[in-house]
């Protein structure tokens, strides 16, 4: 394992890791930046031996993945081997499907399958984490999605990987939700919110690197390192300019906040 647990989420450089040409000309400038770490997402189809060669070539650890829903219920074996493959250990979905987002029975339907799935991973050594946006947030009965998903999970197959930008987002509050989930994170998702003027004068929230926009992170770092974090991946979903730019500026920062 490397010296550092930062790590940079691909999905924020999604257009540009469609091809093995482009995924190797963006690990080296990954690596060029600082990271020693990546989280696989959404990358082209590139056979599962050339992107650990890659990445190994760069000095890169793949830290963990997001997977797709229909692989993970349906392709388990194969997941598990490509795991396996890139000696990653943690492995995570990006949301639950939309037909069980929209009540308390859909979010119970999922956790159940959640489960499952996490059930069958243990088996092999990988732990599977569910990652949170804002809907959530959405009160059934008084108690939120993300209530009902962490009672209705096995925390010995379920783990999270908390968003703070979609926590605050939803309304909650990201330092108790990290608080919450201790011993039962092992990656947490960074990424900052900003206030930007709009046409109505209301202003509009959007996403911005870590330590450029508003949440506490001095404080959601020292609440990580006490829940026992070991991974930071940074991603930023939506970037106002090169997404390498915002990778290297929330890097930096982090290392500026004693991150390391």
């Amino acid at each position: 394992m490397p010296d550092t647990q930062i790590a940079a989420q691909l999905f924020t450089i999604r257009d540009h890791i469609k091809t093995r040409a482009d995924f190797e000309a963006s690990m080296k400038k990954i690596r060029a930046i600082g990271y020693r770490a990546v989280q696989i997402s959404t990358i082209g189809d590139i056979p599962d031996v050339t992107v650990k060669r890659i990445v190994d070539d760069n000095g890169l650890t793949i830290c963990n993945t997001h997977v797709a829903y229909d692989d993970l219920l349906n392709r388990p074996d194969r997941v598990i081997s490509q795991h396996e493959i890139w000696d990653c250990r943690h492995v995570a979905i990006g949301g639950m499907p939309l037909e069980n987002r929209g009540s308390e029975d859909g979010f119970r339907r999922f956790a159940e399958t959640a489960n499952r799935i996490g059930e069958t991973l243990a088996a092999a050594g990988l732990t599977f984490s569910y990652h949170n946006h804002s809907f959530e947030f959405v009160k059934f009965g008084g108690r939120t999605g993300l209530d009902l998903l962490l009672e209705e999970t096995d925390p010995r197959y379920v783990q999270m990987e908390l968003d703070t930008y979609w926590i605050q987002h939803g309304g909650g509050d990201p330092l108790a939700w990290i608080e919450r989930v201790s011993g039962r994170m092992p990656v947490v998702h960074l990424k900052d919110m900003v206030m930007l003027p709009s046409d109505d004068g209301r202003g509009r929230q959007a996403m911005a690197e870590v330590g450029a926009g508003n949440l506490n992170f001095p404080a959601i770092l020292a609440a990580c390192q006490q829940a026992g974090v070991e991974w930071y991946a940074v991603e930023q979903d939506f970037c106002a300019g090169d997404p390498f730019d915002s990778l290297a500026i929330s890097y930096r920062n982090l290392l500026s906040l004693g991150l390391s």
